[in-house]
């Protein structure tokens, strides 16, 4: 059995994990990180990192506040789940090269409505007819995304506009200047499932747009200019094929210190307080548990504005759904691809669900972490991580390092240094307490 004492090896490169749904990937990456900091696993890491600070004269803090290094390579939406890339160590080094492989993603599309963000944590802008929509359709209109073609990513987004983000300046209403199209290609796209409406459970978000954001909402998401007018079928509707979505950062995301603000999506969907807040809007209608409010409010025909009063009328059915498979390169959207699907088959559409199956050689269901396995204990994630790893490193050729006694010699100085520095911090706290509290006394016995 290895002993501290012991020279142990230092495991670190890449692995994959299964998001679960309402967790952001930086959120996925703390919780990775109290797990890993007091592991057996990773605690020759940490010492040799301790040891190699303290050489390099950093401050006591930086050595005391020292946790596993991580990072990911790709975020997913805080409501999307699938793979998840991680980089520990110098693996964090290598996460480029995942942002840059093709993945493979699993979605589903709700026909008769437009967001403005092109999913259903979004506010619905606008609502067209729907009954004409056939899978024969839906089918036809696919062959329209096969390939290499131009895209323009959605206005809510994480690309930078003018050194800011563009998704912060569509929030904040400043007027978005155009953002070019980009060459993507779509290696492989299929419609797994056909599902008719009432025998799907997707729902529209219940939240629209205001009357005044209604006309500039519609025009960043490619449906019309409301002033248009009305049209059946949705003819007269202005297509803009050029985005795409693929709910992936551009550039990889390490992880040093826990990070208290939002963090930014590159998919477009809001960050998980607000995000959680619009899901609510997919809650069924509590009288008809089959029927939703939005679902109530179907125009008749034509793509209508939705504050219109002919959204109180009724349609006959509910929407059609289509769950499709793809597999692309960097840079798709795959938001944009559900509203501009919704477009090509004379009609709306809307990203419902989102599922990330493969990124690189990382597939679910064969050499992914499930993130379930945390709870279980070390015993359990703990031979698969440190597998996973041992595999990365083989294959880039790296050899494993050894954390020496020495290493834990400093590491246990380091710890021995933060415990008498927080018995002074609490013995000088104790003592202002006291003189305070005497302080107040004279100031009594002064006043009788």
């Amino acid at each position: 059995m290895m002993t501290r004492k012991e020279p142990q090896k230092i495991v670190e490169g890449i692995f994959a994990i299964h998001k679960p749904p309402t967790l952001t990937s930086a959120d996925v990456l703390r919780n990775l990180q109290t797990h890993f900091n007091p592991s057996v696993i990773f605690s020759p890491w940490l010492r040799s990192e301790r040891a190699r600070l303290k050489g390099a004269s950093a401050s006591r803090h930086k050595i005391n506040q020292l946790q596993v290094k991580l990072g990911h390579g790709g975020t997913l939406d805080p409501l999307a789940t699938g793979v998840l890339i991680v980089g520990v160590g110098r693996g964090t080094k290598c996460l480029k090269r995942f942002l840059e492989c093709t993945k493979t993603y699993e979605c589903v599309v709700l026909f008769g409505a437009a967001t403005d963000t092109c999913d259903a944590v979004g506010k619905v802008v606008s609502r067209a007819e729907y009954a004409h929509i056939t899978r024969g359709k839906v089918e036809e209109a696919l062959e329209k995304f096969r390939g290499k073609i131009m895209q323009k990513p959605p206005v809510f987004s994480a690309l930078r506009v003018g050194g800011k983000r563009s998704y912060e300046l569509a929030r904040a209403g400043v007027k978005m200047p155009e953002i070019k199209a980009r060459e993507v290609e779509v290696k492989e796209l299929e419609m797994v499932d056909w599902m008719e409406g009432g025998c799907h459970g997707f729902q529209w978000p219940k939240e629209e747009v205001g009357c005044v954001e209604e006309v500039g909402e519609e025009n960043d998401v490619g449906i019309r200019d409301v002033k248009d007018g009305n049209t059946k079928g949705g003819k007269g509707v202005k297509r803009r094929r050029e985005g795409m979505d693929e709910c992936v950062s551009e550039t990889a995301s390490e992880l040093k210190r826990p990070k208290m603000e939002p963090e930014p999506v590159m998919s477009g969907a809001l960050p998980l307080e607000e995000a959680l807040i619009k899901s609510n809007a997919l809650q069924e209608d509590p009288i008809n548990p089959r029927t939703t409010q939005a679902e109530k409010s179907l125009p008749i025909k034509g793509n209508v504005p939705a504050s219109s009063d002919s959204h109180l009328l009724q349609s006959q059915a509910k929407p059609p759904a289509a769950c499709l498979r793809m597999t692309v390169t960097s840079g798709f959207y795959v938001r944009s691809l559900c509203h501009d699907l919704g477009l090509a088959v004379d009609s709306l559409g809307l990203m419902s669900s989102l599922i990330r199956y493969r990124q690189g050689d990382y597939e679910l269901g064969r050499n992914v972490l499930e993130y379930e396995d945390l709870e279980k204990g070390e015993n359990v994630w703990g031979p698969k991580v440190k597998g996973a790893l041992e595999d990365f490193m083989t294959s880039e050729g790296w050899e494993a390092e050894n954390a020496s006694a020495e290493d834990e010699e400093l590491e246990l100085e380091g710890r021995g240094q933060a415990r008498v520095k927080n018995w002074n911090k609490n013995r000088r706290r104790d003592n202002e307490h006291c003189e305070r509290k005497h302080d107040r006394k004279g100031d009594k016995a002064a006043e009788i």
